[in-house]
């Protein structure tokens, strides 16, 4: 393979509130850590062992103020993006690093019910769906019920 490939996807739950950061250009970033966990039963105790890791999430412009209106501490979401790592000096002057994850893109999992958003469509989920069709009475009520039908194939 001649190409590289930095990819990363991860399913996890927000721990803290998208913190912007406005630029002079309009430019806007948001950052939120997000947990994911990896659980085991350890062999010798037969306990379950849960481990959590956190990653630093990124994410810019639109896609930042849409994650700062609807994401709320804990709720269920899917980012993809690549991992950025930053070298930065902290008050002795040491350089330190922070690796990051740029999302490209992202899905909102939890239900807008358990997470507090009024009804409707998740505006969040909007970027991520082709344009809209050409008859706005087609919802996905009605699809899911044309699947539900006693076909017998």
């Amino acid at each position: 393979m001649s190409g590289t490939l930095n990819k990363v996807m991860l399913i996890g739950h927000t721990g803290d509130e998208v913190k912007m950061h406005y630029f002079e250009g309009g430019n806007c970033i948001g950052r939120f850590p997000l947990a994911t966990n990896d659980s085991y039963v350890n062999k010798s105790t037969g306990e379950r062992v849960v481990s959590t890791e956190w990653h630093n999430i990124v994410v810019r412009n639109k896609a930042a103020e849409i994650c700062e209106k609807y994401l709320k501490k804990g709720d269920k979401i899917y980012i993809e993006g690549r991992l950025k790592t930053r070298k930065w000096q902290d008050e002795q002057g040491k350089d330190r690093y922070s690796t990051e994850i740029q999302c490209t893109d992202f899905t909102f999992l939890t239900p807008k019910n358990e997470s507090g958003q009024p009804g409707g469509s998740m505006p969040g989920m909007q970027p991520q769906q082709p344009a809209a069709t050409e008859n706005p009475s087609t919802s996905s009520v009605e699809n899911t019920n044309a699947e539900d039908d006693d076909l017998p194939f």
